[in-house]
């Protein structure tokens, strides 16, 4: 019987090593899939949990900086960084247009620009700080300020063809009519007035030139009663002030109808003119002893007038 097994606490030879390689092998398999399995997995999100905190910022889009330069050194985002901007409030047409503009552009630049907002082409425009804003001139030449009003005048195509095609009409008849009557300085009306003479303190003039309106008011000159009367443009406001010593009138340029002159006979360096208040020539108020080179400045100040080139 002991031949038949082994004896009792006793373990068959092979059975020990057996059960080793059993042990061992069975765990050595299930660790090689699962664990290899679960490892490699641990392994992807390790490897993309590290690329999310290590990923850069996106990138900034490339006006961003320039924008944020703009914003902090109080320019706008519309060009000009690097240059120093001025505040203008640009009126057209009753609107005023708050931009901001480079003090060292030339009055054809700040045309382009009042084109883009108001659409009014800049051959149409007649654009006045102090006066006509020269084309050729930068803003810091013609000593343009921070907050300054910069007035335009002018009329979009489609308004020119409609308005002014029958009012040139009526101005070419009336300027017939004119010229069939006698000059007006040779008038009764007229003649009381002239027949003072030069006023002593009447503002210089010069014949043959054509200049921009004076930084101050026009004096020295004559009413129809003979009274002195002075003139103030006051551009920012689209008004003319007619003064007097009793008092001073402030008239809305639009309400000024028609600008008609002519020279002084014998004194062709100064004229005689007539602002137009109301429908007929009746409304009309006389000032005398003009200086001839504002004449004409006078008259595309009020009446909004161009020329085109």
């Amino acid at each position: 019987m002991a031949a038949a097994g082994a004896p009792d606490g006793m373990e068959e030879p092979g059975m020990d090593t057996e059960a080793e390689t059993v042990a061992t092998e069975g765990p050595a398999r299930s660790l090689s899939c699962l664990e290899a399995e679960a490892a490699a997995g641990a392994a992807a999100e390790d490897s993309c949990a590290a690329r999310g905190t290590l990923q850069p910022a996106p990138a900034q889009p490339p006006g961003d900086l320039a924008a944020q330069a703009s914003v902090s050194n109080g320019e706008d985002a519309g060009g000009g960084a690097g240059r120093e901007l001025v505040d203008l409030k640009i009126i057209w047409n009753k609107t005023k247009h708050d931009v901001k503009f480079p003090l060292d552009s030339t009055g054809s630049e700040l045309k382009q620009k009042i084109h883009s907002i108001t659409g009014l082409p800049p051959a149409m425009q007649k654009v006045m700080y102090k006066g006509l804003v020269p084309e050729d001139k930068t803003l810091r030449e013609i000593k343009v300020t921070s907050g300054a009003k910069i007035m335009v005048v002018g009329s979009t195509i489609n308004d020119v063809l409609a308005v002014n095609t029958p009012k040139d009409a009526a101005q070419q008849d009336a300027k017939a009519e004119e010229n069939k009557k006698e000059p007006l300085c040779r008038q009764k009306q007229h003649r009381k007035v002239l027949d003072k003479g030069k006023p002593e303190d009447v503002m210089p003039s010069v014949k043959g030139a054509q200049e921009r309106l004076p930084a101050v008011p026009l004096s020295g000159m004559y009413n129809k009663s003979g009274g002195k009367v002075r003139l103030t443009f006051k551009l920012e406001q689209d008004q003319l002030w007619i003064g007097t010593k009793e008092r001073t009138e402030k008239l809305p340029m639009g309400s000024i109808k028609n600008v008609v002159s002519e020279p002084i006979e014998g004194h062709e360096d100064y004229h005689m003119m007539a602002f137009q208040l109301g429908p007929t020539e009746a409304s009309y108020y006389w000032v005398y002893w003009v200086p001839t080179q504002y004449v004409d400045a006078i008259k595309d100040t009020v009446l909004g007038k161009w020329q085109y080139f």
